[in-house]
């Protein structure tokens, strides 16, 4: 099957630049300028993942995340700007990685294909229908969904916050470490521990009956965290 990417930068000549480097490693590629533009571009199809700017003439890229929220696309930020904070913001809409230019092609095709390669990775499946959706207590995860439901209510996560998750429920009862849960969101070591514990608030919150009593996610102190077993 194709994969089918959207490029949404600024500078013409960048778009069309990663453009013909991914469609040369077999990716299809539609390049956009604009915020405008490229909310058309959402509304026709929904591609398998993002590329975009920040600083768009029009608007944000951080805009777009916000449209497209609940979505589930995988996103790569790319931006001139070197401020964590927007860093922060991008991770904590739900982009999946960070680039800061000036940056190689080589690199945001070694960025793409990590990011796609986790947007795959799920359990192994056995021989149930029922195999692709794991259940602890209340809380049930479908992963051809990409569905997290507390008993029939749908929480709505963002693609960091959906793998975290998974990578905790997939090992519940087993304590991950901050670097390992770290590895699990960024290849590159670009997301902090600082932003990985807001990560974990912000799945607190719409996962916990009682954030001050966490019914799932445990805190291992001097460790990292686990999910606890039902």
């Amino acid at each position: 099957m194709e994969t089918h990417i959207l490029i949404v930068d600024d500078e013409p000549q960048i778009g069309e630049a990663l453009g013909a480097y991914l469609e040369a490693d077999g990716y299809t590629t539609v390049v956009r300028t604009t915020l405008a533009d490229a909310m058309a571009a959402l509304q026709d199809a929904t591609p398998d993942l993002m590329l975009l700017d920040i600083t768009l003439p029009d608007g944000s890229g951080l805009d777009i995340l916000r449209r497209v929220q609940g979505r589930n696309i995988p996103t790569i930020m790319l931006t001139a700007r070197a401020d964590e904070v927007d860093r922060i913001v991008g991770l904590e809409l739900g982009a999946d990685d960070y680039i800061t230019k000036p940056f190689s092609p080589r690199e945001v095709m070694a960025r793409v294909r990590a990011v796609m390669r986790r947007s795959v990775e799920r359990p192994q499946a056995g021989n149930s229908a029922d195999d692709n959706i794991l259940r602890i207590g209340d809380l049930s995860m479908n992963f051809d969904a990409h569905e997290v439901r507390i008993g029939s209510t749908l929480a709505h996560l963002t693609p960091s916050e959906f793998k975290l998750l998974e990578a905790l429920a997939i090992n519940c009862g087993h304590a991950l470490t901050r670097a390992q849960l770290l590895d699990k969101l960024s290849d590159d070591g670009s997301i902090f521990e600082r932003t990985l514990d807001r990560h974990v608030n912000n799945l607190r919150r719409k996962i916990e009956p009682d954030i001050h009593d966490p019914t799932y996610i445990e805190t291992v102190y001097g460790v990292g965290y686990k999910m606890r077993k039902a």
